[in-house]
């Protein structure tokens, strides 16, 4: 039997008493408060190897209070209990010091898994005497989920926002790469500089280089001024390379040159620049089959994908679905300036039982449509019918 203190802080009594019953039952030196202040003063008195924390609670939040316990006893591991299925509070979390968190209502057993991989002894080895607040709220466009893979791409965004390392972020068309790589930026410590995209399929090759690099006055017909490229713009902000696999070879080999010496050479020009963006590229194609095919870089590759973060299509996280329903709904009714803030259960099933080949931009799409054609503030079927997309049957 396990001998692991465990200290337990929620403002909800009956949280407190059933985790306590349970994980003493499961061998466990269990203790519980009701705020983060009564926490810090129990664990004071008796240091836990684990805290489990509630984010939201009266006083002190659980997020301030996860700082207040690595900071005062830098071995501890963490647990984070949220009511919410959004990213940013999973973003602050990690990087506050979690390891994991859980949401409500509690799943006992996911808790038990957990806890099990928290306190394993090759967690125990670790300890991180490190812990820095961030310098500022990781705020983003919304992304929600409460779906497994949803809450590891959170986790990964936030242990790898603050570091400075390629991304590299995979997904179908209408995934919503481009929310990713904006959350990345704004929870890392370039925040204030310039998050700066590019369209790698969008321009012809001399163009796309001209656009990515700059170029020098007469560098070619029409170049009558010189004009820094993105990577200018970018300075020691974010740069984001979306569509990265439609990368030309000659494109391929000056952006490894980037990677590599970060620096880079506008069109025309003799000498060269120096840049301290991130990059972050994102691929709705299979990069491996394409090295394999002798289509794309294997050394680019590699360069690219120190970090990989997998976006789900939306047909694998239907259970994602009324989450994103109810937060896109709230951002069309802002755009459009109406209060369309229902769907009818018919519509519901309907979109349950779809497929959804364009993913988070097609739910989006269908969503403005019928919010636009509504006559009053429940989305029916026949709107969604009338859309085209979804029949009635």
């Amino acid at each position: 039997m396990s001998t692991n203190n465990i200290l337990v802080v929620d403002d909800y009594v009956a949280i407190c008493r059933t985790l306590e019953l349970h994980l003493a039952n499961e061998g466990y030196h269990v203790e519980t408060t009701n705020s983060v202040e009564e926490g810090l003063a129990a664990a004071r008195n008796n240091q836990p190897d684990l805290v489990i924390l509630d984010i939201c609670m009266p006083g002190m939040s659980g997020l301030d209070g996860l700082l207040e316990f690595k900071k005062e006893f830098p071995g501890i591991h963490a647990i984070m209990i949220t009511a919410f299925h959004d990213m940013e509070s999973t973003i602050e979390a990690m990087q506050r010091g979690a390891e994991d968190y859980i949401h409500k209502p509690i799943d006992i057993d996911e808790l038990d898994q957990t806890i099990s991989r928290v306190l394993s002894p090759e967690q125990l080895k670790t300890v991180d005497a490190s812990t820095s607040s961030p310098t500022s709220s990781p705020g983003a466009k919304t992304m929600v989920g409460r779906s497994h893979a949803m809450k590891e791409v959170f986790k990964t965004i936030g242990l790898v926002a603050t570091r400075p390392v390629t991304v590299l972020i995979t997904g179908e068309s209408g995934t919503g790469k481009e929310l990713v790589a904006r959350a990345i930026h704004r929870a890392s410590s370039k925040t204030d500089s310039p998050f700066v995209a590019i369209n790698c399929a969008a321009l012809v090759e001399t163009l796309l280089e001209s656009d990515m690099f700059g170029h020098e006055k007469g560098a070619f017909t029409g170049a009558v001024t010189k004009q820094p490229g993105k990577f200018s713009l970018a300075n020691d902000g974010t740069i984001f390379l979306d569509e990265i696999g439609e990368l030309s070879m000659t494109m391929q080999a000056k952006l490894l040159r980037v990677l590599q010496e970060k620096e880079f050479t506008p069109v025309g020009g003799k000498h060269a620049e120096k840049t301290n963006a991130r990059v972050v590229a994102a691929t709705n194609v299979n990069l491996k089959e394409r090295v394999k095919k002798g289509l794309f870089r294997e050394d680019l590759y590699y360069r690219l994908r120190v970090v990989t973060i997998e976006l789900p299509p939306l047909r694998e996280r239907k259970e994602d679905l009324l989450d994103l329903v109810q937060t896109l709904l709230g951002r069309v009714n802002k755009q459009l300036g109406l209060n369309v803030n229902q769907v009818s259960m018919d519509v519901f099933t309907c979109l349950q039982e779809y497929s959804w080949p364009g993913n988070i931009r097609e739910l989006e799409n269908i969503l403005a449509k019928a919010v636009a054609l509504c006559p009053g503030n429940v989305i029916t079927r026949d709107l969604i019918g009338d859309i085209g997309f979804i029949k009635p049957t």
